[in-house]
């Protein structure tokens, strides 16, 4: 049994004969009449009275009718939705970004995403930079919000950079350096607490080279899974930090950011997939976040955009 008889069938039973409805499919009404003949056969029950004015159904074929129709509308609706997965339309996408690292764009375009794609189910999941690629590679991520991408992750994923955001010194409001902009040579013999290597490698090898150019090796004293315990750590007297400039919209007013007059002391956010993972859903975020950088996505901050590039 194919669907070609199922159609052929609730055609002669909606046109009540032979003639109008091969009229209707625009096939001969010898076909008609051979597959609905065939059709009969393989369920073993007279489906149709054929009169020489009117075919009108069988008991048995009023029953058939009903789930034979069930069956062609389901057929087409699984149609249907493969062309919608094609497009993009349907599926799931699932989003990793981490606390105070994204700015205030990324609510914005996850929820513009949801707008305009309202049958994708989209989860979003609150991940540190270092767990994120990892999750990447497992599945358990689509596409992640992150900092740029380390060793091996940089060749097992894609990634385009988003902005660079400025880095600054995190001093208590008390400290002599607190006053403006500093150069980090002035840092020298300053105590340092870090977000942990583990939860961010690129922010903490980022700040290590600074250091480096600057002459010396930070005293670290500390660190933090994520950018709040940092911040805790400083306020508590443990030592200064060095973070991403828009963590600054969150901070306690008991702490003062300086910005960095050191070239290159900025860290970018990153978007990063799986070229394994890619289809349409992911493929119509990608285009979406793209749309907004060229629109200027910027951190939210009082620091100048210090530039957007793809790699």
């Amino acid at each position: 049994m194919e669907l070609r008889h199922l159609r052929y069938f609730c055609a002669v039973a909606d046109h009540q004969g032979f003639s109008s409805s091969a009229r209707a499919l625009h096939v001969s009404q010898s076909a008609i009449s051979e597959q609905v003949a065939d059709l009969e056969r393989e369920v073993g029950v007279a489906l149709l009275v054929r009169g020489q004015q009117k075919t009108r159904l069988t008991l048995q074929g009023e029953v058939f009718l009903a789930e034979a129709k069930k069956v062609l509308a389901a057929a087409d609706q699984a149609v249907e939705t493969a062309r919608r997965s094609a497009r993009g339309e349907i599926g799931t996408l699932t989003i990793g970004f981490f606390n105070g690292g994204t700015g205030a764009d990324v609510p914005a375009i996850i929820k513009n995403f949801r707008r305009r794609h309202p049958d994708v189910r989209v989860s979003v999941i609150d991940m540190v930079p270092g767990a994120q690629s990892q999750a990447l590679i497992d599945g358990t991520l689509d596409v992640g919000f992150t900092r740029p991408l380390e060793t091996p992750f940089d060749q097992l994923l894609r990634s385009e950079l988003l902005y660079l955001d400025p880095l600054v010194a995190v001093f208590p409001k008390d400290h002599p350096l607190a006053r403006g902009s500093v150069d980090l040579r002035r840092l020298a013999r300053e105590r340092f607490v870090l977000v942990a290597r583990e939860s961010s490698p690129s922010l903490f090898g980022k700040i290590i080279a600074l250091c480096s150019e600057a002459g010396f090796s930070p005293q670290i004293v500390g660190t933090g899974v994520v950018w709040a315990s940092v911040v805790l750590l400083v306020e508590a007297g443990e030592g200064i930090a060095i973070l991403p400039s828009n963590m600054q919209q969150s901070a306690s007013k008991d702490l003062v950011f300086c910005p960095l007059t050191n070239r290159g002391a900025s860290i970018g956010l990153a978007l990063a997939w799986s070229p394994m993972r890619d289809g349409p859903v992911l493929r119509s975020f990608l285009d979406l976040v793209r749309d907004y950088r060229r629109r200027a996505l910027t951190p939210r901050s009082n620091a100048s955009r210090t530039g957007l590039r793809s790699k």
